[in-house]
């Protein structure tokens, strides 16, 4: 059983397609948030993603491929160019029988441009590849494609916990041997009108006064009124230590534990035993003890509902260690992403660890009191004894994925 390290990362963010500037962002508390589809009826904000798709395909390859796909490639293409240090336009060599290559992506709503713009399709004319567009597991299928991959290609959709599931879906093959490597992650493409006006209904998202979009999320904050969406990828590649050294490959971090569970007590309400029970789970894979882990990517989502849970099942497995934790939710800068969030963040968690650094809770002026989290406050935060940490993910449908991260 190996340890699996992570060799490569990349990403397509609200923030940008370059992680170090990307995290140098977030640490500086900069909010990628705006306000978004003016046609709406009502004000919406979101963090969106500027793109150059020319940079991956040529237009003719566009034809078919749904936002969500191409945000896909990207990233992953980034991550294994990282990964294998390939310069300029070559095709990355990853020195790895095809079949021995495996790819994880995490998607919760498949391509949602590709469905509205079936709906809205003049005169029934439905464009003929709209069901490859749209299916979620077309992210995947493409980046198999483009990389050459023969190995297993899987998609989880698990709402909100579906990249980060897919990461530890990777992580266990490659510790088991079942692929030498793996190019896990997620991708969502969602800021469409019927998508936004969706989760408008279900009274979820943030509201904000005009010109305040940027600060619009205030997850644990008293005054919190819901999440802002986001959309983009992230992606890491996946090896076994004793391959990675040998080949002289540069390491992020350890992916050292992961945990998933399911509350199964109801579709939309999140349940503290459930979520605690997946950070055991992780905590326990990772042979750490709590007081351990010295930085929690929360999931944190703003809402009423959600953040004194996951506060409530921090305080269970930390207990009177529980103000040694520092923990931040990067949702309030980046926005929630659905089945990209968990890959996001956990990258963003990858980085904190190989950086020592936090990247603050923003906009909380006051604290939830029923919230007891020592949350990082200010931007700049440097945490040099960091030797773990932990990323959170807690899905509608019940179910929740806990992802630990070492120093390496």
């Amino acid at each position: 059983m190996s340890r699996v390290l992570v060799t490569g990362l990349g990403t397509i963010s609200p923030h940008g397609d370059d992680t170090g500037a990307m995290f140098d962002a977030l640490l500086a508390g900069r909010s990628a948030i705006r306000e978004v589809l003016p046609e709406l009826p009502k004000p919406a904000a979101a963090a969106p993603v500027e793109f150059d798709e020319t940079r991956w395909f040529t237009k003719l390859q566009l034809a078919g491929v749904d936002r969500v796909s191409r945000l896909a490639v990207a990233a992953a293409d980034l991550a294994v160019r990282a990964a294998f240090a390939t310069v300029g336009d070559a095709r990355p060599d990853l020195d790895v029988e095809p079949e021995r290559i495996g790819v994880y992506v995490g998607c919760g709503m498949g391509g949602a441009a590709a469905l509205e713009t079936a709906y809205r399709a003049p005169n029934g004319r439905v464009p003929p590849l709209t069901v490859p567009a749209f299916m979620p597991n077309a992210p995947a299928a493409h980046v198999a494609m483009r990389l050459g991959v023969r190995g297993p290609v899987l998609t989880y959709s698990v709402a909100c916990a579906s990249s980060a599931v897919a990461l530890a879906e990777a992580a266990k093959a490659v510790r088991s041997g079942e692929v030498d490597l793996a190019i896990a992650g997620g991708t969502e493409a969602l800021l469409v009108p019927g998508v936004v006006l969706a989760w408008q209904a279900m009274q979820t998202l943030a509201s904000f006064a005009p010109g305040e979009a940027a600060s619009a999320c205030r997850p644990f904050a008293v005054d919190r009124s819901g999440f802002v969406l986001g959309e983009g990828a992230a992606f890491m590649v996946l090896e076994g230590e004793s391959r990675a050294r040998a080949r002289g490959a540069r390491v992020h971090a350890e992916l050292a534990g992961w945990g998933i569970s399911c509350d199964a007590t109801h579709l939309t309400k999140p349940d503290a035993a459930g979520q605690a029970l997946a950070i055991r789970q992780a905590l326990r894979g990772a042979g750490l003890a709590p007081r351990d882990v010295g930085y929690c990517n929360a999931h944190g989502t703003a809402t009423k509902a959600g953040d004194p849970i996951e506060a409530e099942a921090l305080a269970a497995v930390w207990g009177d260690a529980l103000g040694d934790l520092r923990v931040s939710s990067t949702k309030a800068l980046h926005g929630h992403l659905l089945g990209a969030a968990g890959a996001l963040e956990a990258l963003i968690t990858v980085l904190a660890v190989e950086r020592a650094a936090l990247p603050p809770n923003a906009h909380c002026a006051e604290i939830d009191p029923a919230v007891r989290l020592h949350l990082v406050r200010e931007p700049e935060q440097r945490e040099p004894a960091l030797r773990a940490a932990l990323s959170s993910s807690f899905a509608f449908g019940g179910t929740n994925s806990a992802l630990v991260f070492t120093k390496a």
